[in-house]
């Protein structure tokens, strides 16, 4: 006897009982919490599929509500048990704004793999073929079929055309040959075509004479009393006669196991069905290195056999990065793996990559070996599609058009028409999921429905009634329009990947759409509602350039009936906000958002009113246009009251708070935008992030110029920790442009470089060229900082160079100082000193005060610097920044100017007046000691004290 197995997982040096609830390290136990270990469980159980934040909590605590740092905190101590990120292993990654992936190569096994008593047998018939010396990613999935086939007798492995189901049985059937002492017979039944003729197939492998035409009694009197393994392979087009001879032999023929291979299951009592997954990669968004990549078996495979093919692969991490987009095209069937990876000693992998693109490995040659149904991806496919039925082939057609993933709800909407019902449709699914020919997976308790790209790419190539096809591509269309219509309010409350992944779905399909309404031969008018409905998804996902391209090519085909009406409001809208968010506040933003406000107002709709308000404030203000600004703030303020809502009056808040601290105004700012965080911080449904993220920024600068620097900091980081574990969407961008700044003016330069290279990246990846110069910007400064000011200052004149071109003028003043200090530290003190008096002219001019008493201290500073050194201008100059500094209520600027009018009163010999000066200033700061500012306030009072 054998005790009872169990299963396990293993991964790098861990093995985990999830039975057990053990985790172990090369044998020894780790200790790991619960919680932890019910994480660990639940990502191991789905590997290299993202699990949504939500989607875990409900599985780690049901029934129980827990806050998002709950997960955090396990998440991290789960990381440190298993030792993730260190001495390159690589086990969960985080996908922003999507969840968790297990990306560690999994094996399941059994402890013991059962084996039944081997039997005497003289068995001169076997045929199975050789093994191959080297499988790839299937050993776990032989040892499970091998485990069933023992227990449950009849196994069928189940899945699409070319995953490897005969690979995998042959290597089962050579798994078990001990078992069953050599008696294992395979059936190629692919080349059969009568389903009478398969009983005596399988009699005339076994040598047996059959005198009638059924042959079954002859080969059941046979097999009745033998102990033997019959792998009956390819049996999809032959189910009825399969499923018959089965059952005779499972009641007539009890030692008899029987392993089939089908694309589709049998559907018999007593079958175990065993899906085969394709062979795995790394998530389609994750970057991981080489060596990572390669311990997934869809790119070790192709790996191998271009290798074997006599093709040269240097493996960089950008070379392994195609062959995983080659391996994530081909679907993780093993059989177009295999004929791609044949043609890079022909064509390089580039090329490779670019054939696929043009589906032409579905014309490929395969291996000489092979049977003729495998000779060719497309061959593979042809077997498959001719056994379906005309109802099925006409549904999987009309299936082709949905691009990625859809719903039941998207499939009956396209595929319906005149001659085709919802029930035949129906009908129609369900048979296509049984033959593999469409792939399934849930989300939540919603079921998604995918056609694999190969079969796609096939079924596309169908010829189709060109009036059926147009029809079909309309009601694609018109049904996501609809779904994006009636989708739209919940874009801004949706925090998970597992909940957005519909949206990006419908995004794939949406593109596939607008495509074709704006082609020769499809229809504009639908196009143009469309574009407009997708329009505020492409924006929220951080599309700015697919947003700007639709929006303006839909604006570009309005025509007299069109112009004016909602759907123009709403593209003008959407291209005003790319346009701005790509390129800054230039004239086409400005021209398009206040046309979108002219239709708005024409039509009464007030909320729309608002957001353009909104939108056309924060353009003046990066324009530094602010008393425009502040009028589109006023006119917030006014239409608010009037609708009382209190979305509408945060709204007004944040408009008013945003503009008046650039005005230098902080005293009403900090009240005006707590209240509106306040609003925010339970809801935004009715607004984008944007509102909230810009509500947060100011007020972080707001708090350290007013004097409180750790409460600065601590609202930075509660901000910044929102913004990581929220939406992958562009809007955080405005919190993470102010974290730089709360840094350098706090002088934690080390994690201002951090944040800032972070900034940096995000808005390149977000194709956010403004905010891009101002990371770039935040670099010369902390060059400067940290004493390389020459670097500093080319780094900053470059990037103000491109902000001044696109008018991106908000932070001007700030990047203005920085030169100015840069220019100093070199030397070049007459430039710096008539850069500040431009910037300081600028200033006033356009009312930009909140750095003006930096900027007079920093031109005091240039004076005494100068050979001339004229030291009651520079007195001049630092009066000015603590009279202006007290009348803001700027306590932090106040303080700068103070310890430089103190050191120059020491330097005079004046200690005492410089102390007495400085004292009271600095003990207006209830907070912050320990940061940068205070503490040089704090070594200069003593050093002033001891000087007396």
């Amino acid at each position: 006897m054998v005790a009872p197995s169990k299963d396990v997982v293993s991964f790098g040096p861990f093995r985990l009982a999830p039975s057990e609830r053990l985790l172990t390290r090369e044998g020894a136990p780790v200790e790991l919490g619960a919680r932890a270990l019910d994480i660990l469980i639940a990502l191991v159980s789905r590997p290299n599929e993202v699990i949504g934040k939500s989607e875990l909590l409900s599985c780690v605590w049901p029934e129980v509500t827990v806050e998002e740092h709950s997960l955090r905190f396990h998440m991290a101590s789960l990381r440190k048990a298993l030792g993730d990120g260190h001495d390159g292993a690589r086990y969960i990654t985080t996908l922003a704004g999507r969840g968790y992936c297990f990306v560690a190569p999994v094996v399941r096994s059994r402890d013991e793999v059962k084996s039944a008593r081997p039997v005497a047998a003289d068995f001169p018939y076997a045929n199975l073929p050789a093994r191959l010396a080297h499988m790839v990613g299937r050993d776990a999935d032989v040892m499970a079929i091998s485990n069933h086939l023992i227990e449950a007798r009849f196994v069928s492995i189940v899945g699409i055309g070319g995953v490897g189901k005969t690979t995998v049985a042959i290597a089962v059937g050579h798994q078990l040959m001990e078992a069953f002492n050599g008696s294992v017979l395979i059936i190629d039944l692919s080349a059969l075509s009568d389903p009478g003729l398969v009983p005596s197939a399988i009699a005339s492998l076994l040598g047996l004479s059959v005198q009638s035409a059924d042959a079954t009694p002859t080969l059941i009197a046979y097999l009745r009393g033998k102990r033997m393994l019959l792998i009956l392979d390819t049996c999809e087009h032959l189910i009825d006669a399969i499923v018959a001879l089965t059952l005779t032999i499972c009641a007539e023929a009890p030692d008899v196991h029987i392993l089939a291979t089908s694309r589709e299951v049998l559907q018999i009592e007593g079958e175990h069905a065993y899906r085969l997954d394709p062979l795995t990669s790394p998530p389609e968004d994750s970057e991981v290195p080489s060596a990572v990549a390669q311990t997934f078996s869809a790119p070790r495979l192709f790996i191998e056999r271009a290798a074997a093919s006599g093709a040269r692969l240097d493996l960089s991490d950008a070379e392994v990065a195609i062959v995983v987009r080659i391996c994530h095209k081909l679907d993780g069937l093993a059989l177009a793996i295999e004929l791609a990876a044949r043609r890079v000693e022909t064509f390089g992998l580039q090329q490779t990559e670019a054939l696929l693109d043009r589906h032409l490995t579905l014309l490929l040659l395969g291996h000489r070996g092979s049977t003729p149904r495998q000779r060719t991806l497309h061959a593979t496919l042809d077997w498959s599609y001719q056994l379906l039925s005309e109802l099925e082939r006409i549904v999987l057609r009309r299936l082709a058009a949905f691009v990625g993933h859809f719903t039941l709800d998207a499939a009956l909407a396209v595929v319906t028409g005149t001659e085709i019902d919802q029930s035949q449709v129906l009908s129609a699914i369900d048979s296509l999921v049984a033959k593999s020919m469409v792939a399934i997976r849930p989300l939540g308790a919603m079921m998604r429905y995918r056609l694999l790209d190969t079969t796609r790419a096939y079924v596309l190539n169908v010829e189709i009634d060109q009036a059926e096809a147009h029809e079909l591509a309309a009601r694609h269309a018109t049904y996501y329009r609809r779904w994006l219509e009636q989708s739209g309010t919940q874009w801004s409350t949706l925090s998970t990947g597992s909940e957005r992944s519909p949206y990006f779905a419908a995004l794939n399909n949406t593109r596939t759409a607008l495509e074709w309404c704006f082609s020769e031969h499809g229809d504009v008018k639908l196009g143009i509602q469309l574009a407009a409905a997708a329009a505020p998804l492409l924006l929220e996902v951080s599309l700015l350039p697919e947003c700007h391209r639709w929006s303006r090519r839909a604006i570009g085909a309005l025509d007299d009936m069109t112009c004016g009406g909602v759907e123009e409001m709403q593209l003008q809208s959407s291209l005003g906000a790319a346009s701005m968010g790509m390129y800054g506040p230039d004239e086409e933003a400005r021209a398009a958002l206040k046309r979108s406000l002219t239709i708005a107002e024409g039509c009464g709709n007030v909320p729309w009113q608002l957001r353009m308000l909104w939108t056309l404030s924060v353009l003046c203000a990066r324009k530094a246009e602010l008393e425009i600004a502040l009028d589109y703030a006023r006119r917030i303020e006014a239409l608010a009251r009037t609708t009382e809502e209190p979305a509408d009056i945060a709204l007004a808040q944040t408009a008013l708070g945003m503009v008046l601290f650039v005005m230098g105004e902080h005293s009403t700012v900090r009240s005006e935008l707590e209240a509106a965080l306040q609003y925010w911080s339970r809801t935004h449904r009715k607004y984008p992030g944007i509102i909230e993220q810009v509500a947060s920024g100011v007020l972080i600068l707001t708090l350290w110029i007013r004097g409180f620097p750790a409460e600065a900091l601590r609202v930075a980081r509660k901000t910044l920790s929102a913004v990581i574990l929220g939406d992958d969407h562009a809007w955080p961008v405005i919190t993470l442009s102010v974290v730089p700044s709360a840094l350098i003016l706090v002088g934690d330069l080390r994690a201002a470089e951090e944040h800032a290279d972070w900034f940096t990246t995000f808005a390149e990846s977000h194709s956010l060229n403004p905010y891009l110069q101002v990371g770039r910007a935040f670099k010369g400064m902390l060059e400067i900082s940290r004493g390389d000011a020459e670097t500093g200052v080319k780094k900053l004149r470059d990037s103000l160079k491109h902000l001044h071109a696109i008018h991106y003028n908000i932070r001007n003043t700030e990047f203005m100082i920085a030169l100015t200090q840069g220019l100093i530290a070199i030397g070049q003190i007459d430039e710096s000193i008539v850069l500040i008096d431009e910037t300081i002219r600028r200033a006033k001019e356009s009312r930009e005060l909140y750095f003006l008493p930096e900027a007079l201290r920093i031109k005091g500073c240039a004076i005494l610097a100068s050979p001339k050194r004229r030291v009651d201008q520079a007195e001049a100059c630092f009066s000015q920044s603590l009279e202006l500094s007290r009348r803001q209520g700027a306590r932090s600027w106040e303080l700068r100017t103070a310890i430089d009018v103190a050191r120059l009163w020491a330097d005079q010999g004046r200690s005492a007046d410089a102390r007495a000066m400085l004292l009271p200033v600095f003990e207006q700061f209830t907070e912050g000691r320990d940061t940068a500012d205070l503490q040089t306030a704090e070594r200069l009072l003593t050093e002033l004290g001891q000087g007396q």
